[in-house]
Formats: C-alpha cells, sequence, structure tokens
C-alpha cells in the first residue's frame, strides 16, 4: 500500500458549470493544503451541458490564480482517484442540510472503501449556499442574470451552450 501525503488533498465534483460556491471550497482549501487537487469526474445519473474536457479546461481557467491546485479529470470512484494521486484527504463543500446527510453517509462508504482516506468537509459561506450547477443551468436556459454566482470567464460559454441546447430543442 502506497504511502499517502497529508498535505495533498482531492477536491471532485461535476463542476457543470464550476461557480463561485466550488471556487470558494477551492480557495479556502488550497490555503490548507500543500497541493489541492480538483478532480473533475462522471456522474452516470447526470447528463452535463460540457464535456469532461471543457469542465477541466474551464476549471484549469479560473484556477490559474492558486498555485498550488492542479486540474485533472478522472473516471469511476472518487476514493480511487484520491489514492491514485496519493492524496490522504479528500474535501468536500457542504450547502445545507441535506447535502450534510448526503456526504456524511458518502465520507462513511469512503472510509469502508478506504480507511486510509479522511474526508475533511468546509461549510459553504451563506452567499453560495443555495448555488447549484442545477440552478445555474436553468438560469442560462431562461436568460437569466448569473453574474453574481458564476466567475466572468464561465457566464459566456454557460449562455452559448444554453442557446445551442435552446436551438436544437
Amino acid at each position: 500500500m502506497s504511502t499517502l501525503s497529508p498535505r495533498r488533498a482531492v477536491y471532485t465534483g461535476v463542476f457543470d458549470p464550476v461557480h463561485c460556491g466550488h471556487l470558494d471550497v477551492i480557495q479556502r482549501a488550497s490555503k490548507i493544503m500543500d497541493e489541492l487537487i480538483v478532480g473533475v469526474g462522471v456522474n452516470p445519473d447526470k447528463s452535463p451541458f460540457f464535456s469532461l474536457d471543457e469542465r477541466v479546461e474551464l476549471l484549469q481557467l479560473v484556477t490559474k490564480p492558486f498555485p498550488n491546485v492542479v486540474v485533472r479529470p478522472f473516471k469511476g470512484l472518487a476514493v480511487r482517484f484520491v489514492r491514485e494521486v496519493g492524496a490522504g484527504i479528500m474535501v468536500r463543500g457542504l450547502r445545507t442540510l441535506s447535502d450534510m446527510e448526503y456526504e456524511f453517509t458518502m465520507s462513511l462508504m469512503n472510509l469502508n472503501l478506504d480507511p486510509g482516506i479522511e474526508t475533511i468537509f468546509l461549510m459553504a459561506k451563506e452567499e453560495f449556499s443555495h448555488v447549484s450547477g442545477s440552478l445555474l443551468r436553468q438560469i442560462a436556459l431562461l436568460d437569466g442574470d448569473m453574474s453574481k454566482f458564476l466567475p466572468q470567464e464561465i457566464q459566456k460559454p454557460l449562455r452559448e451552450r444554453a442557446r445551442q441546447r435552446l436551438s436544437v430543442s
């Protein structure tokens, strides 16, 4: 069994799209870790607006200010990805009580799958506690104002993708 770094953490998600709540967790986690790997994954239960490669590219764009943050795609179980990159910590963001219940259950399962990996939780700031990718995709489809919730670099690509989706349907 390889040695896991207690100062390297992984923050996984679908990030479709990456929003200010995600960036807040990334910024805060990058301050307490030597290295933060943002793992962009696939959720078989979701139909993302952006491809895996596009989501990685958008995340790389908005995480440039953080020198100790690396963005990587992955497929499969998050806990396996954390092990593969040699991290000892999984970072998870919590917005609501329902998030807490879900994430608590997931952290117990991950601990059973790999007892060498710990999970730490960062509570969302109040201004981001209601923000989700699915809500932002809906706002984009209905041509609403997303400026409070999305980094400037993400607003145009999301709006363009929403227009493409509307023109197809």
